[in-house]
């Protein structure tokens, strides 16, 4: 931490893309209690000039001249937003400067980076925490606090969907920079079903469609899964870069259903439709600043000296599903999964509102869905 700062932890932001100039920079003004924004570190001077220049950021410099400017800036935490397969670098680039991670999800694009990620952090005694903003807003909470209370009865399906139209050139139609479906929209399903279930799945099974559209140079454009889950229950999940864009997640109990819109994204007001006994409510989540909660969590676990929720492992548990289901949709069979233990999961008390943010229009970082 840095010395005589006992109040806010100073951020450096690792990659200024689309996600970093449209939600995670603006959320530094609704994390202002324990948060401060101090460097940016991008290849592009451009957006290095006009970005410092609008946040005030006297810091800033090239992914080679990272370590430099962590010393430089007293930086006590990175906020990583850089393409997945840079994320195990630069997370061990950090740590080993002595500097806390909070890294974009998923955490990296195999396990045993993940695992790499978590042992660099472990050695040089710094916290590691995934980016999973839905561990801290309102209506994934409330929906995992309704599971909880047994209203529903014991929940055994849940349906998802989360779909967009990718613009050609993105970075998620590259295979070389870890584009996909199942790698950028997978965490989501996944994460969802293991927070509702409060479990882990033991076997999946996926096809994946690669060839229908030439915007994807080797990756998934479509993802349909499957994963089960102990006590006879099943999530199933259908994901894709190449169609119209929906957010949604259906949970289905022995005595009623929750109905999520809007469920995975940060930029609508989501609902709930809750149906027992044949008779449905809808409850209504305003739209919030779903970043600047990140920020506020992570702070105080530096601060308190406490260990994320969301911590490495909560990122590996995912990943090692989506490269389960990588093999399943190459090999066209069903994939067993390893036990896996987690003992914390997100839960109401996470909760923290801060009021939305307007979006600023990006430098040199368009919006990855068309239109």
């Amino acid at each position: 931490m840095a010395q005589g700062d006992t109040r806010r932890i100073r951020y450096a932001v690792v990659g200024v893309g689309n996600i970093a100039q449209v939600a995670v920079l603006p959320a530094f003004q609704h994390a202002r209690e324990n948060s401060e924004l101090v460097a940016l570190i991008s290849s592009d001077a451009e957006k290095r000039d006009v970005l410092g220049k609008k946040y005030g950021v006297r810091y800033t410099a090239g992914y080679d001249d990272l370590e430099q400017v962590l010393r430089d800036a007293d930086v006590d935490a990175v906020y990583i937003a850089l393409p997945n397969t840079l994320h195990r670098a630069f997370t061990e680039r950090a740590a080993r400067a002595g500097v806390h991670v909070l890294c974009e999800k998923p955490m990296a694009t195999t396990v045993e980076d993940c695992e790499a990620m978590i042992r660099v952090a472990d050695e040089n005694h710094v916290k590691l925490m995934i980016a999973y903003r839905l561990h801290f807003e309102e209506a994934n909470l409330r929906a995992i606090e309704l599971l909880r209370s047994g209203r529903m009865g014991e929940p055994l399906m849940l349906s998802a969907l989360l779909t967009q139209q990718v613009r050609e050139g993105d970075i998620r139609t590259r295979e070389s920079v870890g584009g996909g479906a199942l790698l950028d929209e997978g965490p989501y399903p996944i994460n969802a079903a293991r927070y509702l279930f409060g479990d882990e799945p033991t076997e999946v099974f996926c096809y994946t469609n690669e060839e229908q559209d030439p915007r994807f140079q080797g990756v998934d454009a479509s993802a349909f899964a499957l994963m089960r889950f102990p006590k006879g229950r099943v999530a199933q999940f259908a994901i894709s870069h190449a169609a119209s864009a929906v957010s949604s997640f259906q949970v289905v109990g022995e005595k009623g259903d929750l109905q999520v819109e809007s469920a995975f994204g940060y930029e609508k007001e989501r609902k709930h439709i809750l149906t027992v006994g044949g008779k449905s409510e809808e409850r209504v989540f305003a739209t919030h600043d779903q970043f600047a909660p990140e920020l506020i969590y992570f702070s105080k676990c530096v601060l308190e000296d406490q260990v994320p929720e969301p911590d490495g492992w909560e990122g590996l548990a995912d990943v090692r599903v989506i490269t389960a289901l990588q093999e399943s949709a190459r090999t066209g069979r069903p994939v067993k999964l390893a036990p896996f233990q987690r003992q914390r999961r997100p839960s109401v008390d996470q909760l923290i509102v801060r009021p939305a943010v307007e979006q600023p229009e990006p430098i040199n970082a368009p919006a990855p869905a068309q239109g």
